[in-house]
């Protein structure tokens, strides 16, 4: 799941630190024998008049002071939310290629470098970027890739509109942010009202559940499709999934015995990615257990790729169009 993605420790990329420090301390001895100390004192006013129009500071997620490129040029992105940044017209030159494969923009990252998880700080350096967008609060993988390039992090687990307005204003996006958003909102409310109007209420409640290897079954609360399904004029939570998401709960891990105090008028399930996940899906779907909730008896069940129906700003796009198939029977 993605919540663990986050908050599982890179401790690999320590292994690197011999390599970037001695990168920085090759780049400070060269410094010191090629320019003598009154050549560098000359030097200095030009360049703290160059730093000053071309950064800027920064708070990020972690309440971090970073000095950041007023345009940031070569971005790369360690995250999920990667149809954030294509939204607003950037693209990467480094994502984790694994979290990408399969998702409604796959194709518009084609080329882009592989940055590995964990982040892979030897290729970080090699790409050269001028700002990484970190999605996670680990002080101590910070440390090691704030070395690399200007860092900040960031919470991919935020709303749709608090994660466009943040790389809008970190990117220089800020008025490609605030259209986008625009547009989106119109686009939402004449989605709902479509819905609406073939004769699916708003008071109808709705779950969204996975499976996991190692036949794990997650309830989905406070991130991805939810937050989709949620917004205003949208389905509704059932009370025990709206505990959750109060909680700030992206999801949480439930037994098969508890899916009828979660199951709602409508189930949504997202199709796992591990071929272990799918086959679980498929069994519990054949239980007497799942055959007995009502949204299943009424046909009021709908499948979602996992990695299509996330909550980036170009999956929503995606889930503009296909939501609406989906719900409203032709």
């Amino acid at each position: 799941m993605y919540q663990g993605t986050k908050s599982v420790a890179l401790l690999a990329t320590f292994a690197l630190m011999g390599t970037l420090l001695l990168a920085c301390g090759s780049n400070s001895a060269n410094s010191g024998n090629t320019e003598s100390p009154a050549a560098e004192a000359t030097k200095a006013p030009e360049a703290t008049e160059q730093t000053a129009d071309t950064t800027r500071s920064f708070t990020d997620w972690s309440k971090h002071e970073v000095e950041v490129p007023v345009t940031p040029q070569r971005v790369i992105f360690h995250g999920e939310t990667t149809g954030d940044l294509l939204a607003l017209g950037v693209k990467p030159i480094g994502v984790i290629q694994d979290m990408i494969k399969g998702t409604v923009f796959e194709q518009q990252l084609t080329g882009v470098e592989d940055v590995g998880f964990p982040l892979s700080v030897e290729k970080s350096l090699t790409l050269q970027p001028d700002l990484i967008i970190f999605s996670n609060s680990d002080e101590q993988q910070y440390e090691v890739i704030s070395k690399v390039a200007p860092t900040v992090t960031f919470n991919s687990f935020a709303t749709l509109e608090d994660r466009m307005r943040t790389l809008g204003d970190l990117l220089n996006k800020k008025q490609e942010a605030e259209d986008w958003l625009a547009e989106h909102a119109v686009k939402t409310v004449d989605m709902w009202k479509q819905i609406h109007d073939s004769g699916i209420k708003e008071s109808e409640t709705a779950a969204v559940f996975t499976m996991y290897p190692g036949n794990r079954l997650f309830i989905m609360a406070g991130t991805g499709l939810p937050q989709f399904l949620y917004e205003k004029g949208g389905l509704k939570p059932t009370p025990i999934i709206q505990d959750l998401i109060d909680k700030e709960q992206g999801f949480a891990e439930i037994s098969s015995e508890l899916l009828p105090e979660y199951a709602a008028d409508r189930i949504f399930i997202l199709n796992p990615v591990a071929p272990e996940a799918q086959q679980s899906t498929n069994e519990l779907m054949k239980s007497d257990l799942w055959l007995k909730l009502p949204a299943v008896k009424n046909g009021q069940v709908y499948n979602f790729d996992l990695l299509k129906a996330s909550s980036d700003a170009l999956s929503r796009e995606w889930l503009l169009e296909e939501l609406p198939k989906a719900l409203i029977k032709k």
